[in-house]
């Protein structure tokens, strides 16, 4: 083995013998777009088409999401309910997932968010994916992208098993997402005294997160992100 072979497997090793860790957002940080509503209709393409005809009706629950008369949560499950159904097979819809995230990794991937990551992996990093996206999805666009861990969005399960239309625990939003990451800590034995955090986002509703993170990068912040970020000294990324 070369000497530097050597000396950059151990700087990786000690470096998660340090508890470091990189956590990133997904939608808009690491993608290009959000990928709920692709994967809602790549889901409905492959499981029952018929369900596209539905779609009128889900727009209209965004209407409703956009003056108030439902949240975040609320939206997530009248759609899913809509455009996949109920319930779904587990390893169906993991198939699924599997596919729709090798869709996202091979062109809807910011290339500069690649190079972070593998840049962090390189000093050691912990890889953390925190997104409010479902983990039956997320969680393939993270193992592809070689991440160690993901916290998201959980869905319940009914009796056989099958992936329900509905919401276990927290919405992994905003102040929620912090209290899921706080609660992975918890249940990975870590110490958040002996961590070094650094934490990746595109949106203001992470700010809690940010806040709580040794190092905070901010990511093509929009305009309330980018006023925030300059006014408390977070470093700001364009990633195009």
């Amino acid at each position: 083995m070369l000497q530097s072979d050597w000396i950059g497997k151990n700087i990786a090793a000690y470096g998660k013998a340090m508890n470091a860790i990189a956590i990133y957002d997904m939608d808009k940080t690491i993608t290009r777009a959000p990928t709920w509503t692709p994967f809602l209709l790549h889901a409905a393409w492959r499981l029952a088409p018929w369900r596209l005809a539905l779609l009128p009706i889900a727009g209209g629950a965004a209407l409703a999401y956009a003056a108030g008369a439902i949240d975040r949560a609320g939206l997530k499950q009248l759609t899913q309910r809509l455009l996949i159904g109920e319930a779904a097979d587990a390893g169906v819809l993991g198939r699924v997932a599997d596919d729709f995230a090798r869709k996202i990794v091979a062109r809807g991937v910011f290339a500069d968010a690649r190079e972070r990551i593998d840049r962090d992996r390189t000093e050691g990093r912990r890889l953390v994916m925190a997104t409010a996206s479902f983990s039956f999805y997320a969680g393939a666009i993270a193992a592809a992208l070689g991440f160690d861990d993901v916290i998201a969005t959980r869905s319940e399960r009914d009796g056989a098993g099958r992936v329900r239309a509905r919401i276990a625990g927290e919405n992994c939003y905003g102040a929620a997402k912090l209290r899921m990451i706080e609660a992975w800590f918890d249940a990975m034995g870590l110490d958040r005294r002996a961590a070094t955090i650094r934490f990746y986002s595109d949106h203001v509703s992470d700010a809690p997160t940010f806040a709580w993170a040794d190092e905070a990068v901010a990511v093509n912040p929009h305009a309330p992100l980018r006023a925030m970020a300059t006014a408390r000294g977070w470093q700001q990324v364009d990633w195009a």
